[in-house]
């Protein structure tokens, strides 16, 4: 199993931004809310967003530049290939996509008192800041593309020692304008509204 996150600045080569291609498949969002359980604070406000079948993949030679040219054409950028770290963690300063390349994996979302989820090839996951987040299982194939808004800074939480500050960062985080998987039009700005913390 692969079981990287890696920070954005070591990912592989970005997509350069232009039109998204011809297969991005309408589906409804489905949405998590989680509360802070102690250790994972999760977002005060914003749900995670998933997205079972948005991307069509059956044909493309390489799954993983799809999803790389997809999110860069939507303004999410500074890219990564590989899987998703066994461990829980969060992102306190930025916003993440994911999108399933290729195979099946099991994903925690929320903390210990969170969900797992079944992800796989051409599912996304969109993570507002806060929202934690490990690989339970997942096949031998198992390619995740990662990815972020312009707004925010990486950064990985996993501890105690990071949760004050990051109680005070997480709601900072700009909503960003457009949604990774359907642009300016897409579900992300209706859900993702104003952080009344």
């Amino acid at each position: 199993m692969q079981s990287l996150d890696p920070p954005a600045t070591a990912g592989s080569a970005r997509a350069a931004p232009s039109s998204p291609p011809a297969v991005v498949q309408n589906r409804e969002a489905e949405t998590f809310c989680f509360e802070d359980d102690g250790l994972i604070p999760n977002h005060p406000a914003w749900p995670l967003i998933i997205y079972h079948g948005a991307v069509r993949l059956a044909e493309a030679p390489d799954p993983a530049a799809v999803f790389e040219q997809l999110f860069a054409a939507n303004g999410w950028g500074d890219g990564w290939r590989d899987g998703i770290y066994p461990e829980m963690h969060y992102h306190s300063r930025i916003h993440e996509v994911l999108g399933v390349a290729r195979g099946v994996g099991r994903i925690r979302f929320g903390g210990a008192r969170g969900r797992a989820l079944a992800l796989k090839a051409g599912d996304v996951a969109v993570l507002p800041a806060g929202t934690g987040h490990q690989c339970i299982e997942a096949n031998d194939d198992f390619l995740v593309v990662g990815a972020y808004p312009p707004n925010g800074t990486y950064d990985e939480c996993r501890d105690a020692e990071d949760r004050v500050r990051a109680l005070r960062s997480i709601p900072q985080v700009a909503r960003p304008d457009r949604d990774p998987v359907y642009g300016a039009a897409g579900p992300l700005t209706a859900l993702w509204k104003g952080c009344d913390v």
